[in-house]
């Protein structure tokens, strides 16, 4: 195999994938943790609401299904494992955020409440105090694009710590 055929079959394989080199999001996933037709305000207002009355933490999270990281989070926040390990303790929610970094997002005044002025990738997740407090820091709550590396052992592990913090 040629060195020429072999780039262009890596380039080939790398758009496949979604990735244009203008980092566009891939194809939307089949899946629906963010529901773009749901009412971001009204969600939250609800989870928050819901989070109080049951003295829980509300883990809210925006993001896309667009995203790998995103889903990943929202995969092991759904698990069965997070909900027998964490039921207890936090509530979830999944608000669609749009693709922000492109100038296309949604929900970002909500973002904007816990202190993040300029959302420039998902997910962003933040834990919140039945009082309504944010509990962790805003470069925690951001720094959640690296999601799908972690694993489910580490994201499980960073809520084992935020709880004990929390309490």
């Amino acid at each position: 195999m040629s060195l020429r055929f072999s780039i262009a079959l890596f380039l080939a394989l790398v758009a496949s994938n979604g990735h244009a080199a203008d980092s566009s999001p891939a194809v939307v996933q089949a899946t629906k943790f963010y529901p773009v037709e749901a009412n971001g305000p009204a969600v939250l207002q609800a989870a928050l609401a819901d989070a109080k009355a049951q003295g829980k933490l509300a883990v809210v999270v925006f993001g896309g299904d667009w995203c790998h990281d995103s889903r990943a989070l929202a995969q092991v926040l759904t698990s069965q494992a997070f909900k027998d390990r964490f039921g207890a303790r936090f509530t979830v929610t999944l608000i669609d955020v749009g693709v922000p970094m492109r100038g296309e997002g949604r929900n970002l005044d909500l973002v904007k409440r816990y202190g993040v002025k300029n959302l420039n990738s998902a997910p962003a997740m933040f834990v919140i105090s039945p009082g309504g407090k944010r509990i962790n820091s805003k470069k925690d709550a951001v720094n959640w694009r690296n999601a799908d590396s972690r694993g489910d052992a580490a994201i499980l592990g960073w809520f084992a710590e935020i709880s004990a913090k929390a309490v």
